[in-house]
């Protein structure tokens, strides 16, 4: 290349190129090598700030993912994930050996227990669930259907790849349970899953379709093999969401009482049917004993009649009634100005019991007193869908205090437990 733009420049000089003219171009040469170093150095600066772009947004990237998932604790479980198209798993094939509808019983929150457990099941007995009937014949006169609580199709589809849910028996199984009846028993309260297997799927097998008439606590809690006590969680914590109207109107008051302030929920379990079933009577007058002794007798499925309230109290088997709960708060160090959220319904005697607690906690509120009745209008004499609201409520409180250990304060506690808001320490399990 050398020896040739040598004898260019030879070529040029024997024809008389100017001398001006020659160092024109040699200038012009100089000029091309500096203007191509440039551009190297200008291409190089490019691919530094380019790859300082690329960093930047993968900062920003992630920032906003962090920022995501606290906006998704704050709104509440599910609400951005409503705002997303819901991915359908893959559906679970298996041979099905029969079909099993359930009737629930008790309130909604046993309800609710009883739920995922038949669907685990049905699922370890390969078998097909029909959607749970609820309960319509206890104290509460709640004639609300699954759908009417639970977002039906959710749950269906979200638990595809575990088991095979139906809104009702196919058409040639519902004219054979019509022509020759079905097949219904309670199963055996906490059983394991050797139970089901042998007894339970054998009957299955044999009648095509078997319904549980109950479903309160009829499988074991301890003993159980892990993926089944897994699926139960998954059904309880994720697959039973609350229907649109619930959801709807529970984040209304979640917001409302989020844009006041820091709120506790109360789970104040002193209705009448609590005092009640309990025969827990501290602090009523003898008209109270008389009128809440009465009520026990008057339902067969209240096994215990005679209940000595003192011994009761005495080994801890007592709800708290509203003035204890007052001594509980302020011996906890609650802030006496913060909400407290009564989610229950109406107070036994609820004007005298509740003064003590009013006194030392003024900011109380309710429900009822935080929307405007057109609101709760849809939900009235539906006391479980109201319990729906309540429980929505409670998963998203800076505090949780329940006055029992009932069901209620166990499904919360684990709700909160498996899907935890942002602002919630949870102390580690001290064994």
């Amino acid at each position: 290349m050398g020896v040739l733009k040598a004898e260019i420049l030879k070529d040029m000089i024997i024809r008389g190129m100017k001398a001006e003219k020659l160092k024109s171009m040699i200038n012009a040469g100089m000029k091309a090598e500096k203007l191509k170093g440039m551009m190297v150095a200008r291409s190089r600066l490019a691919w530094l700030k380019l790859w300082e772009v690329r960093a930047t947004t993968m900062v920003l990237l992630w920032a906003i993912a962090m920022q995501l998932r606290v906006i998704g604790g704050t709104l509440g479980p599910g609400m951005l994930k409503s705002r997303v198209a819901y991915s359908l798993p893959p559906e679970r094939v298996y041979e099905n050996n029969g079909y099993l509808m359930v009737s629930c019983n008790g309130g909604l929150n046993q309800m609710q227990a009883g739920i995922c457990d038949m669907v685990a099941i049905a699922r370890y007995m390969n078998v097909t669930l029909i959607v749970p009937e609820l309960d319509n014949t206890s104290f509460w006169n709640d004639y609300s259907q699954f759908q009417d609580i639970f977002d039906v199709d959710y749950f269906i589809t979200s638990l595809r790849d575990e088991v095979r849910i139906l809104k009702e028996l196919p058409p040639a199984q519902q004219k054979k349970v019509e022509l020759e009846s079905r097949f219904s028993m309670p199963p055996i309260s906490w059983s394991n899953m050797t139970y089901y297997y042998t007894t339970i799927l054998t009957r299955i097998k044999t009648y095509e379709v078997v319904h549980f008439q109950k479903t309160d606590a009829r499988l074991a809690n301890n003993g159980i093999p892990e993926e089944v006590q897994k699926l139960r969680c998954r059904v309880n914590y994720e697959a039973l969401k609350f229907a649109p109207p619930i959801e709807e109107v529970a984040k209304k008051i979640v917001s409302i009482l989020r844009e006041r302030g820091p709120f506790l929920v109360l789970h104040l379990r002193y209705e009448m049917d609590m005092v009640a079933f309990s025969g827990c009577i501290e602090g009523c007058n003898e008209e109270e004993i008389e009128e809440t002794t009465k009520m026990r007798y008057a339902y067969p499925w209240w096994k215990e009649k005679e209940i000595d309230s003192v011994n009761k109290r005495k080994a801890g088997l007592c709800p708290l009634t509203p003035e204890e709960t007052a001594l509980a708060l302020r011996a906890l160090d609650i802030d006496r100005n913060i909400q407290v959220y009564i989610a229950a319904g109406q107070i036994y005697k609820g004007e005298r019991r509740m003064a003590t607690l009013r006194e030392a906690f003024p900011n109380i509120v309710r429900k009822e007193t935080l929307l405007d009745p057109s609101d709760l209008m849809p939900f009235q004499n539906h006391s479980n869908q109201m319990a729906a609201i309540d429980y929505y409520v409670a998963i998203e409180s800076d505090i949780f205090v329940p006055t029992y250990g009932g069901n209620m304060a166990k499904v919360v506690e684990g709700h909160r437990r498996s899907n935890p808001p942002p602002w919630v320490y949870l102390e580690p399990p001290i064994f």
